[in-house]
């Protein structure tokens, strides 16, 4: 049986090549780091882009919070995680990989025929070929097929053989079904809404002055500015702190938004990845 000190010693050698890893329980689910989502309290919805009873200050299960930080992986917040962990996960989007789920011997000979040679490693059932290249994940992509990528998770399996190739136009072909819904999704959060549920006991605003919101702001650009590794989650999780401190009293304005999104395009983030983690950070929120 794998103990979690070897877990952990995978962990830290695969964040060591800049790939944001993340523990699994024997379930294959993401295994908490705090209390508030022990046990799946929190449903596990937050960070499955769903609305959810979690409010932690920080995404603390899932793909979002996959980390390269060895100092994180080592702390004393996750060693609980470790202990309980049976498998050792990673997010392939924040590592600017796409990983394609082959899911039987069919989708395996689909592969073959349609798609570039690249790295592979076998799975239970099938394989795992990763692609040098991020994109939108999405399951059943076709039969027995499915993307795992930005916002999403795999089990990591050992390294496999091959060598990685870029990510080839079929792969991303296979959502083109679907882009004209998430053109639509990307439009009506190109410009978040700011009409917020109002504060509780008559809307209120809960902040000192203006200075408290501009502090948090300039704190929020300096955290995106001062990321390492895995822009993604940083993006996503300060969106999300932003948010749960701000988002409900009505002061956040379109200007504080765009500083955000300008700080993360500035470190290389798209403005689609941007509006998507903007979008999924106020559906975690419920707003």
């Amino acid at each position: 049986m794998t103990q979690p000190t070897d877990i952990r010693r995978v962990a830290l050698a695969l964040a060591a090549t800049g790939v944001p890893v993340l523990p699994l329980s024997r379930g294959k689910r993401p295994v908490a780091n705090c209390g508030n989502c022990a046990r799946s309290a929190c449903g596990d919805r937050p960070h499955m882009l769903a609305a959810g009873p979690c409010l932690c200050p920080r995404p603390c299960h899932g793909w979002a919070a996959a980390t390269t930080d060895p100092d994180v992986i080592t702390s004393a917040a996750w060693l609980p995680s470790w202990r309980t962990a049976a498998f050792l996960a990673y997010h392939p989007g924040g590592a600017d990989l796409t990983v394609v789920d082959l899911d039987n011997d069919a989708a395996i000979a689909w592969a073959r025929q349609e798609l570039p040679p690249t790295r592979t490693v076998a799975t239970t059932r099938g394989e795992h070929w990763i692609y040098r290249g991020a994109m939108r994940s999405a399951n059943g992509v076709r039969p027995g097929v499915d993307i795992k990528s930005l916002m999403s998770y795999a089990r990591w399996r050992g390294p496999g053989t091959g060598t990685t190739a870029p990510l080839p136009d079929t792969v991303r072909a296979l959502l083109e079904r679907d882009e004209p819904t998430q053109a639509r999704m990307a439009h009506a959060f190109a410009r978040p809404s700011l009409v917020m549920p109002s504060a509780p006991g008559g809307g209120a605003c809960p902040h000192r002055s203006p200075a408290y919101l501009e502090r948090g702001i300039a704190m929020a650009v300096q955290r995106i500015g001062d990321a390492r590794a895995a822009l993604h989650n940083t993006a996503y999780s300060v969106f999300l702190a932003v948010l749960s401190t701000h988002g409900r009293c009505g002061c956040l304005t379109d200007a504080h938004i765009q500083r955000l999104f300008a700080a993360a395009h500035a470190r290389g983030e798209s403005p689609r990845h941007c509006t998507d983690a903007w979008a999924n950070a106020r559906v975690a929120l419920g707003m």
